[in-house]
């Protein structure tokens, strides 16, 4: 019963079973302080269904700026706790540059903290999320555009050495 309702539900969001509803899970997830990468995931699926282009990138571009704002919330909550920080360097930048800042959310390592260093000072919540999420469509628009021209040997090549 669970089972076709699941599979009723993909279907009324033309979803394929394995696709959307993973890229979009694991770009949310990819975005809070979890170290996982969301790129290879929106690929795989665009490689597969190359029709779904732009439904993978918004998909994931959507999911991880729900992930920054998770991160951004977090941030807001911690502020409290952690008001000595204040004097560092960064809180400095990120005061000085406001919620412009967050276009670098999508920077491995750095990003998601921003996000949660964002939240903490208490920058404009709109904007900031606005500004995650032209970052992050540029992010996943430049990666996978530059994955795609990648011969499919040499992607051939590396599932065999992995397998």
């Amino acid at each position: 019963m669970v089972e076709s309702a699941i599979t009723w539900l993909l279907h009324v969001l033309a979803a394929p079973a394995v696709g959307l509803t993973s890229v979009f899970l694991i770009a949310l997830v990819s975005a809070t302080l979890v170290p996982l990468g969301s790129e290879p995931a929106v690929f795989a699926v665009i490689k597969a269904n190359p029709e779904m282009f732009w439904s993978a990138i918004a998909v994931a571009t959507v999911g991880n700026t729900i992930g920054g704002a998770i991160d951004y919330y977090m941030g807001w909550q911690a502020k409290q706790s952690f008001a000595k920080e204040r004097k560092s360097r960064w809180f400095h930048w990120l005061e000085r540059y406001g919620a412009k800042t967050m276009l670098l959310a999508w920077l491995p390592g750095i990003g998601d903290p921003l996000c949660t260093l964002g939240g903490w000072l208490r920058l404009p919540f709109w904007p900031s999320v606005a500004y995650m999420a032209v970052g992050k469509l540029l992010r996943y628009l430049t990666m996978t555009t530059l994955l795609l021209y990648v011969p499919d040997g040499l992607w051939h090549r590396i599932g065999q050495m992995l397998g």
